[in-house]
């Protein structure tokens, strides 16, 4: 009986016909990712459409994004990621080399502990704590997730809520040391002129990286094979993508689409029960960081909101614009350290993810 309730909704939104479902969707997308702009909150672009499509997932929505587009977000993902890594952060990474690595092992191990023992409390199913605990590149570990057999829905729910948790929490953090308040962020040219050369690079390495990805059996190939491509072309041929908000904003939208609607009221509820969990993880990673930062600016005289922003668990992109508004702060040293976890978080990840499933079959 108590299922009774839901079944009228649920029936209202199946039996909609396509085009109003998709109207629906595109309508509360908007009014989503406009309400989390206008709170500036981070990956709202993302998480706005992600929400909506959750709303219309556990209401009997029975549309789906097509694969293709699905997997062309994922190469312009792939592309984002690729056109981030400057070469500039080598020279930083060179000279303090032992201290990164530390710092990185050291979150990646605390984290994927974390998420080991929410899959051994069976708080969450298989290996998904794990992806879903990673420390950054939340939408990559969303995308490779799957490809692993985690559950999608599930890895989405952690990572974006821990990117939300951080990046307010890296906000009231700078407070302390830097008044942020003054600081207006840039407002987003939604359609910039188009640089031909660049543009037509863009949509080339996203084109061939996704079949490389395909003919290499990649977990995850779109994205994987265009990251790869990418960067190898960015880096080593110098090759500048441009990848316009509109775009982006597209990208973002087919990937929380799609994830948003495999939501199901049985998983909905399921990650209801499992949010003190996941929130006491959260928590106790952003403390951690919050440790190994006072222990780096205590040890080696960093500036501590240097220390701090640089180990911050995730949410880079707010943390870049927290340090560009501190003039104290050593900006190359937060990215490069930033950049450098991102991109273990991205090699090592499959690994841990399979040594947790083998542990937790023994």
């Amino acid at each position: 009986m108590d299922s009774l309730p839901d079944q009228p909704t649920v029936e209202r939104m199946t039996r909609m016909p396509k085009v109003w479902q998709w109207l629906a969707l595109l309508i509360f997308s908007i009014l989503f990712a406009g309400a989390l702009e206008f709170a500036a909150l981070p990956a709202a672009l993302l998480i706005g459409p992600m929400l909506a499509a959750i709303l219309a997932g556990t209401n009997g929505a029975t549309v789906r994004v097509p694969l293709p587009l699905f997997g062309s977000a994922q190469a312009i993902v792939g592309c984002l990621v690729a056109s981030s890594i400057s070469t500039d952060i080598f020279a930083v990474f060179y000279q303090e080399w032992p201290l990164f690595l530390g710092v990185v092992m050291a979150t990646v191990a605390a984290s994927s502990l974390l998420g080991w023992l929410i899959s051994r409390w069976r708080i969450l199913p298989g290996t998904t704590a794990v992806w879903g605990s990673s420390p950054g590149a939340a939408t990559a570990m969303v995308l490779m997730a799957g490809a692993f057999g985690a559950d999608q829905r599930l890895v989405a729910f952690m990572q974006y809520l821990r990117v939300i948790f951080v990046s307010m929490t890296a906000a009231l953090v700078a407070k302390m040391w830097v008044d942020t308040s003054g600081i207006e962020i840039p407002a987003i040219i939604w359609f910039p002129p188009i640089d031909p050369q660049a543009f037509a690079a863009t949509l080339g390495v996203a084109f061939v990286g996704g079949l490389v990805g395909k003919l290499l059996r990649l977990p995850s190939p779109f994205f994987l094979g265009t990251f790869i491509f990418g960067t190898a072309v960015h880096l080593g041929l110098g090759v500048t993508m441009q990848l316009p908000p509109w775009l982006l904003a597209l990208g973002y939208t087919m990937i929380g689409w799609t994830i948003g609607l495999n939501f199901t009221r049985a998983i909905l509820r399921h990650a209801t029960r499992a949010l003190p969990q996941i929130l006491g993880s959260i928590i106790i990673l952003i403390a951690f960081c919050g440790g190994l930062g006072f222990t780096i600016s205590h040890l080696l005289g960093i500036d501590p909101l240097t220390a701090y922003l640089a180990t911050s668990p995730g949410g880079m992109d707010s943390v870049a614009i927290i340090a560009a508004a501190a003039q104290h702060v050593d900006i190359s040293f937060v990215m490069a350290l930033q950049s450098a976890r991102f991109l273990v978080v991205l090699l090592v990840g499959p690994s841990v993810a399979r040594l947790v499933a083998r542990s937790l079959r023994e």
